[in-house]
């Protein structure tokens, strides 16, 4: 060990000597710095990864590493030194590896040398830093690959241009193997056999932030196999053009043996994912322990079938493996309950008819090019979830995300592929649970509690009721296997001590029929389990199929993975999808579809005075001058201790083609809210940190007129960021982003609530209190906006949880409903003045935000589909039906991290900091080299003066 040390520092010293090593890392930082900020433009890219240092890497080391090992046995033969190296005592492997060894230490100090970039982007944006580790790893190992090919085709000639030109061909091809250029020409089988074998695939694969085995052992292999061949042509020297001997024959098949057995284990590792580390932030690419668990709920088998077509687009191909890995995992994980299949449907006919028929499952027709010619070609990208008779399908729009770079550039990954079939899992596993299984996944004793007067005391149509309320829970027991039990008082027995008891502890009055027939009856009932109780409402028609529903839901309070059922109130949708009306109006179409995926929706304007029973949670977008009956509806479902999620704000929002506009107006949930000591003001708030608004503009080019966009910094946007958010629920955890657009302000009274600030703007923040929105340039050149420099900044509350025990508003009133019905025959429910501890108000300041023609307005802001908006509200309804297990799994995504908000100048500080840390970092590196050189010096002149100062024998 000691002459290979003594080799590398030789090695290594004899590249700076040349300068060699200076240049190698001069031209590496300049490229490097060049492509990241210029042709990447990172800043214009707005994203927080290291992808332009990467994605240019491999092309980069092929020509700087073949550059420089080309002189490293070429010029030692050239100039004579090989003889004298192979007649010393040192072996010729130990030459050998202290050469690769010194060229692998410098590309690492290279390497090194680019840390300012992450820092760089870490200070300007979320960054991932396990993508960012991989990157490096990948990078190392890639030019290590590198170095020992071009070593070993410096070993074979003494032409240094020979050496040049054969090692960046051999690693050209080996890259261009692997990767899309090529792949795209050839089939989804051939292509695949392709990548295992290219070194760019296995470059992007730990580029990723997973550390395979399989990628680990392919540039192993390399490196060992030319440096086996490199220690074979070195030694075949030492015959000076002898006939080779036993010896030497002997070194050939062991060398053969080793590179065989190399090449077969690539081969037989192709199939293996076992030896993985997932160094992503949140571990986006292992399964988690949500999905462990959903997985250990299956009572029979699963199945995930993959639909992928051999030819398709070839920014889909290389997803295909990734996807089909993670399912594998599936399989591995469900310990025999899953089956996992891949086929090709357009080799299988009869698979492809039952795609199409069963599952709706059709081919998408994408733009592909061979060598030969340009065409269209109907290709499949889809998943199919099926559990016994229900199945969920998933295709490439919920799968990928895509990032525009530019008009021709599209960047295109697996957003959260996880997150988005254990969620189908789910789907589908909720779907066929019912009965028993519905108990098996609350996991503890729930009781029934019926607060009811004597059947001689209820109307006739609540008599009727209570029989088929007592066959309901004679079911449920029957199914519980004991865990379901039934308790039904009298209140009005025992002098009405328990009236009493049940007023002060849920809020329940006795009730009347009406006017006509005061008689005051009972008829409340309760679900209790672990500490929590939650009210089942009377349905309004009486009937036994809405009490079994009410019971239902009120048990899925306590089953956490069971599908859950939102009522959702919102403005009609107008004529057109996508965009406002002419008169202002917007559509909220895309968060409808998005809930869907996840959840039953009910749409209803609570004009009877109720939300539909069965309802786990109540969901108002944009609410608008709400009646009286509306507003009891809202209150009476917050009493029985449901969440009511609320975005609105006191202003209207109207986008014309020339001008924008905001009007006040009134959500009727005004003085509601103050009850609760709720405000949201009559201000809008403004931020410096701010998201950016797409606006059309005419540029003069020559003589015509060019019509594009311009994103403009738009302080009615508040650009929240981690800061800004709560970090306690795990509601935000998969958010890095988030805009709220034309927010109010919230303001909150100190009560016994438990109140959680969800979202804030920034400490630089302000409000407009007139509803000027449009800018003004002429006042304002620079931005079109005041600066707010005579408002006294601070950070505002833009959306907060409010939980715990509410206050009827209808407190000590009648009914809204009782006026409506008296003297009929029907009910009157009567009004719960107190709710339970569970009842939750979950405001956001802003509606729009949620808007079809707002999220289109983000969506060409940052280039790629925005998405948070809708992912707040999902995370919202996840948080309150108590799984975070789901919460914890959508924060692992690959999801794009956008940078904050950067001026011209701070952009350009950044910048030209790189460049100075590149300078310094090379006068460094030159000033050690120089003062290790000097102390070399110094050694070998005290060393041949000891020996002269040495008594002669």
């Amino acid at each position: 060990m000691a002459t290979f040390s003594q080799t590398t520092k030789h090695e290594f010293g004899a590249l700076f000597s040349s300068l060699s090593a200076y240049l190698f890392i001069a031209l590496f930082l300049i490229v490097s710095l060049f492509i990241f900020f210029w042709v990447e433009t990172f800043f214009a890219r707005n994203l927080a990864d290291m992808r332009p240092l990467f994605e240019w890497m491999p092309l980069l080391m092929i020509f700087l590493v073949a550059a420089l090992t080309m002189r490293m046995w070429s010029d030692e033969r050239r100039s004579g030194n090989i003889e004298m190296l192979l007649t010393s005592s040192t072996p010729v492997w130990r030459l050998v590896a202290g050469k690769f060894a010194a060229v692998t230490v410098l590309i690492l100090l290279a390497l090194l040398l680019t840390l300012p970039l992450p820092l760089t982007v870490a200070l300007s944006g979320p960054l991932d830093w396990g993508p960012v580790i991989g990157g490096y790893i990948a990078s190392l190992l890639l030019a290590a690959s590198y170095a020992a090919i071009g070593l070993y085709l410096s070993s074979r000639t003494d032409n240094q241009i020979v050496s040049l030109i054969g090692t960046i061909a051999i690693c050209g091809v080996l890259y261009v193997i692997g990767s899309g250029t090529l792949t795209a020409f050839a089939g989804q089988r051939v292509s695949e056999v392709m990548a295992h074998f290219g070194s760019g695939s296995h470059f992007l694969s730990i580029t990723r932030g997973m550390i395979d085995f399989r990628d680990l052992f392919y540039y192993v292999t390399l490196m060992l196999i030319f440096l086996l061949l490199n220690f074979l042509s070195v030694e075949k020297l030492r015959l000076a053009g002898g006939t080779p001997g036993p010896r030497y024959r002997r070194l050939q098949m062991v060398a053969f043996l080793c590179i065989n057995a190399l090449l077969m284990g690539n081969v037989l590792l192709t199939k293996s994912t076992a030896l993985r580390i997932d160094l992503t932030q949140g571990k986006s690419f292992s399964i988690s322990e949500t999905t462990h668990g959903y997985l250990q709920q299956l009572q029979q088998p699963l199945l995930i079938r993959g639909y992928f077509s051999a030819r398709t687009h070839p920014l889909l191909s290389p997803l295909v493996p990734q996807l089909r890995d993670l399912i594998r995992e599936y399989e591995v994980a469900g310990d025999g309950m899953v089956n996992v299949e891949m086929i090709d449907p357009l080799e299988e006919p009869e698979m492809e008819q039952e795609a199409g028929q069963k599952y709706g499952i059709e081919p998408v027709a994408f733009q592909v090019a061979d060598k030969y010619q340009s065409s269209l070609v109907n290709s499949y990208f889809n998943l199919l979830i099926r559990y016994g008779d229900h199945y969920r399908t998933l295709d490439y729009n919920d799968l990928i995300d895509v990032k525009m770079r530019s008009e021709t550039d599209l960047d295109i990954r697996l957003r959260n592929p996880e997150y988005d079939i254990t969620r189908a899992i789910r789907r589908v596993l909720s779907e066929q649970r019912s009965g028993k299984a519905l108990f098996d996944s609350i996991g503890r004793p729930v009781t029934f509690r019926g607060f009811i007067s004597t059947t001689q005391r209820l109307p006739v149509g609540l008599q009727q009721l209570k029989q088929d309320l007592d066959a309901i829970l004679e079911v449920f027991e029957q199914g519980s296997d004991g865990r379901f039990s039934v308790s039904i008082i009298d209140p009005q027995a025992d002098d009405g001590a328990v009236a009493k008891q049940i007023r002060s502890s849920y809020g329940f009055r006795p009730m009347v029929l009406g006017v006509l027939k005061p008689d005051p009856f009972f008829f409340y009932m309760v679900l209790e389990s672990g500490g929590q109780w939650v009210p089942i409402p009377v349905p309004e028609d009486l009937k036994k199929r809405r009490l079994q529903a009410s019971l239902e839901a009120g048990l899925r309070h306590f089953a956490p993975g069971v599908l859950r059922t939102i009522t959702v109130t919102m403005p009609a949708a107008p004529d057109t999808i996508f965009g406002f009306k002419r008169k202002g109006l917007a559509s909220y179409l895309q968060i409808e579809k998005h809930l869907r995926e996840s959840v039953i929706i009910r749409k209803d304007d609570l004009s009877s005075g109720s939300v539909p029973a069965g309802s786990d949670l109540l969901l108002l977008i944009a609410p608008e001058s709400l009646n009286e009956k509306q507003l009891f509806a809202i209150d009476q479902y917050l009493m029985q201790g449901g969440s009511v999620i609320i975005s609105a704000a006191p202003w209207k929002i109207k986008l014309g083609s020339d001008a924008i506009a905001a009007e006040k107006h009134e959500t009727g949930l005004e003085l509601w809210l103050a009850h609760h000591g709720i405000t949201l003001r009559d201000a809008i708030v403004m931020d410096t940190q701010n998201s950016a608004f797409p606006i059309p503009v005419q540029r003069n080019s020559g003589d015509a007129v060019v019509d594009e966009t311009q994103n403009l910094a738009y302080p009615f946007f508040p650009d929240i960021r981690k800061e800004g958010m709560e970090n306690e629920t795990g509601i935000t955890a998969s958010l890095n982003q988030m805009t709220l657009n034309w927010a109010a302000p919230i303001t909150i009274e100190a009560r016994d609530h438990e109140v959680i600030p969800l979202l804030q703007s920034s400490v630089d923040s302000w409000l407009e209190e007139r509803g000027s929105i449009q800018p003004d340039f002429e006042r304002f050149p620079q931005s079109g906006f005041s600066s707010g420099d005579d408002q006294e900044k601070q950070a505002f509350l833009l959306a907060a949880i409010i939980q715990g025990k509410f206050d009827s508003f209808f407190k000590g009133e009648k009914s809204p409903l009782f006026e409506a019905q008296a003297g009929e025959k029907q009910f009157a429910v009567d009004v719960i003045e107190r709710s339970s501890a569970d009842g939750k108000i979950i405001l956001i300041g802003s509606d729009l935000f949620l808007a079809d023609s707002v999220i289109e307005l983000a969506t060409r802001a940052t280039g790629s589909r925005y998405l948070n908006s809708m992912q707040l509200i999902e995370n919202i309804m996840e948080w309150s039906f108590e799984e975070p297990g789901l919460l914890k799994l959508r924060g692992r995504g690959d999801y794009a991290r956008t940078l904050l908000p950067l001026s011209r100048g701070q952009q350009r500080l950044r910048e030209y900091l790189n460049y100075a840390a590149a300078i310094a970092g090379v006068m460094l590196l030159y000033a050690i080299e120089k003062m290790l050189r000097r102390r070399r010096r110094r050694d070998w002149e005290k060393l041949t003066t000891d020996a002269h100062s040495q008594p002669k024998t």
